[in-house]
């Protein structure tokens, strides 16, 4: 985990080629001091983060994103209000890129949509 308590991991389901998990943001993290003092948003660098780490742990390797597309940030995460997040990915791998579709909501809010590619490293 690049940011060592950031959430943690409440379930992760994989069936076929989707991947779901339920997070806990950690709203007493350093990151949500800065970002920002008094009203905590995610940042979304911490979103594509989380999306790394649970597409590794599915693949069991390292990975490095190549490109991102069709971002969509569409709700305000705010760590003390609704820490608790669903975080689906559809995956299409090849040999060489690995392709997630990705949307992490909280109850009936979806607050990102993205396409993610990664390669292994």
């Amino acid at each position: 985990m690049l940011l060592a308590d950031l959430y943690t991991i409440k379930e992760d389901v994989i069936i076929d080629n989707v991947q779901t998990a339920v997070v806990t943001l950690n709203a007493a993290h350093d990151v949500f001091k800065g970002h920002f003092p008094g009203n905590p948003v995610t940042p979304g660098v911490c979103m594509l983060q989380i999306i790394k780490e649970l597409t590794e742990k599915r693949v069991g390797a390292s990975l490095l994103m190549k490109k991102a597309s069709n971002v969509k940030f569409m709700a305000v995460i705010n760590p003390e209000k609704t820490p608790d997040l669903t975080i689906v990915n559809t995956f299409t791998d090849s040999d060489d890129i690995i392709k997630v579709k990705n949307t992490f909501q909280y109850g009936d809010t979806i607050a990102l949509k993205v396409v993610v590619h990664f390669e292994k490293s």
